[in-house]
């Protein structure tokens, strides 16, 4: 049996950090990293979806994880997204990411071309052998990147001795069963929809990566400590609150990344930019929704944490 204790938590998906030029601030992703620190989560998922991935160059992508290593080693678990859409680049930023120490890296299939199951095979493994002594997690998200993880798909991976789970963003919370009965306890599952983080972590997901947790870290892990305790009414009411106010932060005009940085910039003082084009930055009339957003994070806050 593998040691995953260290993946079995709350581990936010890292947000990109840009300067007023909208160029990578290496600043900004090392003051992000400890704030996360400072929440006590159990890790972080760099160069993912919140990260903005399919918007970042290699260097880019090499900086965001050079700058998130400099302050988190030894103390956040760190799983690095490392899939370009095509194998070089991605063999290049796993080969990078293990010269750094990251605990996993992690890849969606390729996108736009719809490749057969041997093909992404390949790539996920082509990119697993560039990082040999590290592990990888399969990232499952068919919504954005048009391919689903198929149990057979899962089977052949699953020869990889370096492949250690799914991190599963499919809205279905039964690929969560699928997935975790198909491995067994050798492997572990994360559930990605954050309006479903306690059923996922019900069925099967011993833990969670999430795009919204890093504007409310503390709400996740407190509902996370009511799931451990089997307080259930109590994680479901807040599952309910945490739904809300994800529900208001995809209500403006524009991105939700760049509401939840805005909101970040009002609660936690931390500036991190915007986003990054072609993806929508905010407008006037969004500075209401975050306003309201922000204002319903620290009402839950009150009613939730002591």
């Amino acid at each position: 049996m593998r040691n995953l204790d260290k993946y079995k938590g709350v581990i936010p998906a890292f947000y990109a950090c840009y300067d007023e030029e909208g160029n990578i601030s290496p600043e900004r992703v090392r003051n992000l990293t400890k704030y996360f620190i400072e929440k006590g989560v159990k890790g972080v998922y760099v160069n993912g979806s919140s990260g903005e991935c399919i918007y970042q160059s290699v260097e880019d992508k090499k900086i965001v994880l050079e700058n998130v290593m400099e302050e988190a080693k030894g103390k956040l678990t760190v799983i690095a997204h490392v899939a370009c859409n095509n194998t070089k680049d991605s063999m290049e930023l796993a080969a990078h990411a293990e010269s750094l120490g990251v605990d996993a890296i992690a890849s969606i299939p390729p996108i736009y071309f719809r490749l057969p199951e041997y093909a992404i095979a390949e790539y996920w493994n082509d990119i697993s052998s560039a990082a040999p002594n590290t592990d990888f997690v399969i990232y499952n998200i068919p919504q954005l990147a048009g391919v689903a993880l198929t149990p057979s798909l899962f089977a052949e991976m699953r020869k990889n001795p370096r492949v250690i789970g799914v991190k599963n963003s499919s809205m279905p919370v039964q690929d969560i069963q699928m997935f975790k009965q198909d491995a067994g306890e050798d492997y572990i599952i994360f559930n990605g929809p954050d309006e479903q983080f306690i059923s996922g972590r019900l069925i099967g997901a011993e833990g969670a990566i999430g795009g919204t947790y890093g504007a409310m870290p503390d709400l996740f892990l407190k509902m996370n400590e009511h799931l451990i305790n089997g307080n259930l009414e109590e994680a479901r009411n807040m599952q309910y609150d945490i739904n809300a106010i994800i529900y208001k932060m995809v209500s403006g005009h524009g991105n939700m990344y760049a509401v939840i940085k805005a909101i970040l910039k009002e609660n936690e003082n931390l500036d991190l930019g915007s986003v990054r084009k072609p993806l929508a930055g905010l407008i006037d009339s969004d500075q209401a929704i975050v306003k309201e957003a922000a204002a319903m994070i620290n009402k839950a806050r009150e009613k939730y944490i002591v």
